[in-house]
């Protein structure tokens, strides 16, 4: 499978590769940083996400994209899509704790809602956040999200779930 590259106006979403293990290692070995994403995590096993977030590509047609500053080359972070088995598919992201704060995730989700609703053709959008997760929230209301429903997922807690508009053409 050809994984599609993004282009946004600082960055440029590229498929996750082996350059990627260094920014993967500081995140997820970050307690702090990965609180949200099931953090911290050993170095193998941030080594594994990466490799899962390769194969994600292969296995559903769909996954994140590395972030990669332009004007330094640096990988920050990810945006993309994730669904786990049994998890609805979403929007997600994670940046790097210097790369927070700056625009950086905004940029990179509306690029990629925008390449879910053109490119993938998907009729909906969609997030889900746990509720205590306030810079989260705070983007997905700069994303325009619109809370759509309430439900249970399979780790036992309930969530909101947000969807996106279709970008104006």
């Amino acid at each position: 499978m050809l994984i599609p590259s993004l282009h946004s106006q600082r960055l440029d979403l590229i498929p996750p590769d082996r350059s990627c293990e260094s920014a993967y290692q500081r995140f997820y070995t970050d307690a702090e940083a990965s609180a949200a994403y099931g953090g911290p995590l050993s170095p193998a096993a941030a080594w594994s996400r990466l490799v899962y977030d390769v194969g994600c590509w292969h296995v559903q047609g769909f996954g994140v994209w590395a972030l990669r500053r332009r004007e330094d080359a640096a990988v920050i972070g990810v945006c993309g899509f994730w669904q786990g088995h049994g998890w609805p598919r979403e929007l997600t992201w994670w940046l790097l704790p210097e790369a927070r704060g700056q625009g950086y995730a905004l940029e990179a989700s509306r690029a990629a809602v925008e390449h879910a609703y053109a490119e993938f053709h998907w009729q909906a959008v969609q997030t889900y956040c746990a509720d205590s997760n306030e810079p989260a929230k705070a983007l997905i209301a700069r994303l325009g999200g619109v809370q759509v429903s309430r439900q249970s997922f399979p780790d036992g807690e309930d969530r909101n779930v947000y969807q996106f508009q279709r970008p104006a053409v």
